[in-house]
């Protein structure tokens, strides 16, 4: 049978954001924005207006991902299904997939993980006592539970009526989502059954289906995919796996040396451009145009870069304190700009020129800093250790 390990991730990312804004919308509200206008009169904020730009983004954002997702699976040249063989496995689907059985499936997953969460962030965990109290997590941990739980009280007496009321709100959603879910599911696995086995198979199957252990097969099968011992089995595998790819870094790196570095449009010179201008159906010009203007970036990006590295390679233990500091200063600095000028970084409201100049900027960037970077490595393989 086919595994559902990618439905629990989707569950997950699905889910997720659910938790989050439920849990977030019993804080207090935040007032309504006013924005100034230009005859100078205070407009109010129009949230509704604001919501539906969101859903129309998300909406663009998810199309463009299902159209990617086609395109990764394309079934467009299959050849048809017969129809004969298509009902025996809707039988077959319909049997596997009953009402109800991936809200079966999640809910033994991710109604544990819910609970944990909802314990972790609703107000008595060590964590979040040590956040408001400003009392360090050693200290608070040798409190014993009912004594964090009168501490929890102090800042929400409604606490747990809370958690209450975001399961009460939110459990009915899902549920009403996952069961959304269930008859393409049915319909895309039917056929995908039906492309594998023959029908004298599917006959088989679905005999075995309609025996008291295979209609009990039928009804548990997705749910023991989300089963605690088998998660767990899955989580301790990753440990190695992990270690696995670190071990073999060097091998994997050197492997990927072998081949030459791809060309970039400032590699090319005079004859390849008109070459690839042909090709492109466009004028040398232009090409020639973003061919120097990506040398020109490149090379002031990489002396900069490389005098840089040579510093660092220097004064490497001395600089790593500050270089962390200055790292720290400057993400704070970026966070507080982000703040005050969200919407002015925004580059959904830049103009097209100028959200492709910056693109091709960054794109040069990358590339200069990482051939700096190798000529920085190569530098130092060859200079004797003191």
């Amino acid at each position: 049978m086919p595994s559902f390990k990618s439905i629990l991730l989707a569950g997950a990312v699905a889910m997720l954001p659910l938790g989050i804004s439920a849990h977030a919308a019993q804080q207090e509200a935040p007032e309504a924005e006013v924005v100034a206008a230009e005859d100078g009169s205070e407009t109010p904020f129009d949230s509704e207006a604001a919501a539906a730009e969101a859903k129309a983004k998300m909406q663009k954002e998810m199309d463009e991902a299902i159209a990617l997702i086609e395109k990764m699976f394309d079934t467009s040249d299959l050849p048809p299904i017969d129809p004969a063989r298509l009902t025996l496995a809707q039988q077959t689907t319909a049997a596997l997939i009953p009402a109800g059985s991936i809200e079966k499936m999640v809910d033994n997953l991710y109604g544990k993980m819910f609970k944990t969460i909802m314990g972790e962030f609703g107000g008595q965990s060590d964590l979040l006592l040590s956040i408001k109290t400003g009392v360090e997590t050693d200290q608070i941990a040798k409190l014993d539970e009912a004594t964090k739980g009168k501490v929890a009280d102090m800042f929400d007496p409604h606490r747990k009526e809370r958690d209450e009321q975001i399961n009460r709100v939110i459990k009915p959603l899902i549920s009403e989502v996952l069961a959304d879910m269930e008859p393409p599911m049915r319909e895309g696995l039917a056929k995908a059954y039906a492309r594998k086995f023959t029908g004298a198979q599917l006959t088989d199957l679905n005999s075995f289906l309609a025996t008291p252990t295979g209609n009990l097969y039928a009804s548990e099968w997705m749910a023991l995919q989300a089963d605690p011992e088998v998660m767990v089995a899955v989580i301790k595998a990753v440990p190695p796996l992990v270690t696995k790819f670190i071990d073999r870094a060097p091998e994997i790196e050197k492997d990927l040396k072998e081949l030459p570095k791809e060309k970039q449009l400032s590699d090319f010179d005079d004859k390849e451009l008109g070459k690839l201008a042909k090709l492109m159906k466009v004028d040398v010009s232009v090409l020639k145009e973003q061919r120097d203007m990506w040398k020109t970036d490149m090379e002031a990006t990489d002396a900069v870069a490389a005098e840089a590295a040579d510093d660092y390679a220097v004064d490497a233990a001395a600089d790593v304190a500050t270089a962390e500091a200055a790292a720290d200063a400057a993400e704070a600095a970026a966070d507080a700009a982000v703040a005050v000028e969200a919407t002015a970084y925004d580059r959904s409201n830049w103009s097209e020129a100028d959200r492709k100049r910056v693109e091709e900027l960054e794109a040069a960037y990358i590339e200069a800093e990482a051939a700096a970077v190798e000529k920085a490595r190569e530098r130092l393989d060859k200079t004797p250790s003191e």
